[in-house]
């Protein structure tokens, strides 16, 4: 009887409702013992979950701490890590995986017997740095929490090529892209009719300014629909959705739906739209997981002029991108749209949905921890 090695996976997000963090559960529960640390309930296959409990904040930073920058003591007082120290007190791991800046320093402070993985689902020392006053006070936290804890993992990942270069140029490490990527799906491309039915899923912000979209849609010279699936964020800003849906025929508001029903629902559309205006620099660089959702269901996308998913709309011929994220810009991208060019975006997504789906990505993290158990960097 073989011992398997011992994982640990921490991430201060509900686990089992995380996809990102749930790509590394699913696929290193074939080969370790996978302990998880985490908001929520326990994920399915791992050995053992310790819950932090929700009234445990991982962001209750202390103001005063801040001020004065006793940057170190306001990291560890930290709710959530403050419970997860004393809870991973005394365990033995073979390597963990830290999922985001916060977790790291607990995981490198468990000092696993091969390391840590860092796993930086954004750039985070610019998470709000469209709030002057968020950037001026709590960036230089994040910076230190980087510089003295982060840079002592001995992987790293992130989830576009920008951030990639942004933490190798201000902190030394060079970290690989894995993206969030969809998983593969079987599907085909369905037919494109005389209308084009476009489609966009996900949370209702009104800083994603969803209404613009909404209204180049209800504008635009030529044949199409727009149907949006929206989680209640803002509940007013999705009430104004709907009462701007009401008065045309072409935009209609539903109700999300799980993720699990997501691509078939998907399928049945032409186009996925999401033009995602550069508010703060994690936006600037964005490379959302819908972008992929969008490949896997087999349709083309629509997007605006952000440089990591132009990347991928122009490499693999997927879609259109607009000039800018004004409403005119998107509207004459939408009238570019026609039957013929976007049953070409589907086949093009169809020829890449595997290439692109989220197992290759998953692969990465594999090498990486690999690397570790192997004691290399």
């Amino acid at each position: 009887m073989t011992t398997r090695p011992s994982m640990l996976i921490l991430s201060y997000s509900p686990i089992a409702r995380d996809a990102r963090v749930l790509k590394q559960v699913v696929r290193f529960t074939q080969d370790y013992d996978v302990t998880t640390c985490g908001y929520g309930p326990a994920p399915e296959g791992v050995v053992e979950h310790i819950e932090i409990p929700e009234s445990e904040r991982y962001n209750d930073l202390n103001g005063s701490l801040i001020t004065l920058k006793r940057y170190y003591t306001a990291y560890w007082r930290l709710s959530a890590v403050k419970y997860s120290r004393q809870a991973l007190r005394g365990r033995k791991f073979d390597v963990a995986i830290a999922n985001d800046v916060e977790a790291v320093p607990v995981a490198v402070r468990l000092r696993p017997r091969r390391g840590v993985l860092a796993d930086l689902h954004e750039y985070s020392p610019r998470l709000h740095d469209d709030h002057a006053l968020w950037f001026k006070r709590i960036t230089p936290w994040f910076n230190f929490i980087v510089r003295l804890y982060v840079t002592r993992a001995k992987a790293w990942s992130t989830v576009s090529r920008g951030i990639v270069d942004e933490y190798e140029k201000n902190f030394g490490f060079r970290a690989e892209l894995v993206t969030n990527a969809a998983p593969y799906q079987e599907a085909e491309p369905t037919p494109v009719g005389t209308t084009i039915r476009m489609v966009h899923s996900g949370a209702c912000l009104r800083n994603r300014n969803l209404h613009v979209m909404a209204e180049a849609v209800a504008e635009a010279a030529n044949d199409v629909t727009l149907d949006f699936y929206l989680t209640a964020n803002d509940p007013p800003y999705l009430q104004e959705l709907k009462d701007f849906a009401a008065t045309t025929d072409r935009v209609t508001v539903h109700d999300p739906v799980p993720y699990a029903q997501l691509a078939g629902i998907l399928n049945g559309y032409d186009v996925g739209i999401h033009v995602l205006p550069p508010i703060n620099f994690n936006n600037k660089l964005a490379l959302p997981n819908k972008l992929f959702d969008y490949v896997q269901a087999r349709l083309g996308v629509l997007i605006g002029p952000s440089q990591e998913m132009i990347h991928y709309t122009d490499e693999y011929g997927i879609g259109e991108v607009s000039a800018s994220f004004e409403r005119d810009d998107i509207r004459a991208a939408i009238e570019k749209l026609t039957p013929e060019s976007v049953t070409a975006f589907k086949q093009n997504a169809h020829a890449h949905a595997a290439e692109l789906a989220g197992e290759r990505q998953v692969d990465v993290w594999v090498s990486l921890i690999d690397r570790l158990m192997r004691g290399r960097r």
